[in-house]
């Protein structure tokens, strides 16, 4: 009986560890890397996403934290799923509100129409309120060293009356 307990035990730690060593290698394992780059009232941030699930919002608790009055506490929560046609592969999914269901008050925009939730994709822009945003990237065949250089993936917003004052040939030189 003790061997068999031992044994049981042992195929829990090599699947628990396994498990563990799945979470941060899955993306250099399929030459993945999933980049969100907000911009909040504190500025621009770079969060490289390898965890299972994130917490985005105000508060101190949150993975993500998001600077603004107009955020909510707990305004969403991004949540790691398997590609169905290859399990070494995940994307991520943006859902609004906290992972008990509780809605967020303004609501997630994403490329410009308002969701509850969306599988994001490379380049979704997701706004959570006034002057905070986010891009999501899905960069592929990337070799993985570190930190990315946030200088790479220019997220520069213009405001559209800047263009039109812009082609209305004034200089404001």
């Amino acid at each position: 009986m003790i061997r068999a307990e031992k044994n049981t035990a042992q195929i829990l730690i090599n699947y628990t560890s396994s498990d563990c060593s799945k979470d941060a290698s899955m993306a250099t394992e399929t030459n993945e890397h999933h980049l969100l780059i907000l911009e909040d009232d504190q500025g621009r941030k770079e969060f490289s996403l390898e965890h299972p699930i994130y917490s985005l919002g105000r508060d101190r608790e949150c993975n993500i934290r998001l600077m603004s009055q107009f955020v909510s506490r707990r305004h969403a929560t991004l949540v790691r799923l398997p590609r169905d046609n290859n399990s070494r592969s995940y994307y991520y999914r943006i859902v609004d509100g906290d992972a008990k269901g509780k809605s967020s008050a303004n609501g997630l925009m994403i490329n410009g129409r308002k969701m509850p939730a969306h599988d994001l994709k490379n380049e979704d822009e997701i706004v959570f309120g006034p002057q905070v945003r986010a891009i999501y990237y899905l960069l592929k065949n990337t070799e993985r060293s570190g930190q990315t250089d946030s200088s790479e993936y220019d997220i520069t917003l213009i405001n559209p009356g800047m263009t039109e004052d812009l082609e209305d040939g004034k200089d404001f030189r």
